[in-house]
């Protein structure tokens, strides 16, 4: 059954949820073996894939000019080699991981000499819905194979050729492990009700993890009937401190922005220690003044990093980026922060280092003494598996 076949979309997508959920239990009893089998199967596939994969990612990347998306937003689209060969490695990391379902945490020996502790389990059915990025399709499988889940994706419209592609390639790693194919699922429709159908599965689906604006985050979190893992808004810092090396340091911070522009991990926020400013600011107001990046600088930061350097550049990145994104001018001209949807075009902004005079600490909420799961703060726990 798939949804081009299927006029009544509440039942194709009870469909899936009744396919993912027998295939759970298969994959919450899987070997280890079995399941690194399956990853090292899919990163294979995914480096021998050529023609078939190029051509349907050229399909969604010719809709998405035809459409009018802006050329920062069609790069998020694309299947480049290095990228398929990015994924390909992160599946192979993941296969070489430890297994993280059975795992005993936290072990503690009560006066009475019985020892207690806390055992990770899968989930069992996570749906994940998210945009543009194609390559989210094998990152979200493989981390559902290794932590013994099925799940249940929903892409974007725009990246639906080449989340098929790559959809395939995950069910035939599976096959070729002996795991259920159905433990990963792909929605097969563009139909934006599809969405309000898969959040509304209590009884298919155990978890959504929305990837996206926060147009979608929000959206989620109002609608949906399970529990819901969300983000929302961030900013994404590069620190240095007072003793470091300095060739490292700038690499690295180069590498943190300029790598790529359009993910939203990319550095926002630079933090320099106060006692490296003098080194470190001039040089690093170099690399990015020559690939047009712009610096907003605290008065101290600005005198160290230099006038040239820190704002001039700047004007050249916003008019090259920028083009073609509405309001994001008017928004950088006003003072304003952009969203997470225009993060790929916000400029580099110099922090005050926490003892500049100028510098006010930020409010920071109270927290809860425990999460949703029974987990205190501070304790770490996998992303797809719940303590017991």
């Amino acid at each position: 059954m798939t949804a081009m076949d299927v006029s009544d979309l509440a039942a194709y997508m009870a469909h899936l949820g009744a396919a993912a959920r027998e295939a759970s239990r298969t994959m919450a009893a899987a070997p280890t073996r079995a399941k690194n089998q399956a990853l090292l199967n899919l990163a294979r596939l995914l480096r021998v894939a050529g023609t078939p994969l190029s051509e349907a990612n050229a399909l969604d990347l010719t809709a998405a000019r035809a459409a009018g998306l802006a050329e920062p937003l069609v790069d998020r689209l694309k299947l480049s080699p290095s990228v398929i060969a990015t994924v390909a490695e992160g599946c192979e990391q993941l296969a070489a991981m430890p297994d993280p379902v059975g795992e005993i945490t936290g072990v503690k020996r009560r006066p009475t000499g019985i020892s207690v502790g806390q055992m990770r389990v899968p989930l069992g059915v996570f749906g994940m819905i998210y945009e543009s990025r194609p390559n989210v399709t094998i990152e979200a499988a493989s981390l559902a194979i290794k932590s013994g889940n099925a799940c249940i994706l929903r892409g974007g419209s725009e990246a639906i050729h080449s989340n098929l592609a790559l959809w395939k390639l995950v069910q035939h790693a599976l096959g070729e492990a002996g795991l259920p194919q159905d433990a990963v699922q792909l929605v097969e429709t563009t139909d934006r009700a599809a969405v309000g159908q898969l959040i509304a599965m209590p009884e298919y689906v155990d978890v959504i993890i929305p990837r996206g604006g926060k147009g979608l985050i929000e959206r989620i979190s109002a609608e949906a009937n399970v529990p819901v893992i969300k983000h929302l808004d961030g900013n994404c810092h590069t620190y240095v401190d007072a003793q470091v090396d300095l060739e490292q340091a700038l690499r690295m911070t180069d590498n943190a922005k300029t790598q790529k522009y359009s993910p939203c991990n990319a550095t926002e926020s630079l933090l320099v220690h106060a006692d490296s400013a003098a080194a470190f600011l001039p040089r690093i107001g170099a690399v990015f003044a020559a690939k047009g990046v712009e610096m907003r600088c605290c008065p101290r930061a600005q005198g160290a990093a230099g006038h040239r350097a820190g704002r001039q550049a700047g004007r050249r990145h916003r008019g090259r980026l920028e083009r073609g994104i509405p309001g994001a001018h008017h928004q950088h001209q006003a003072g304003g922060q952009p969203g997470r949807g225009h993060r790929p075009h916000q400029p580099l902004r110099l922090a005050p280092h926490r003892r500049h005079p100028d510098h006010q600490p930020p409010q920071r909420h109270a927290l809860p003494a425990r999460g949703r799961f029974g987990q205190r703060d501070g304790q770490r726990q996998h992303p797809l598996c719940r303590r017991l």
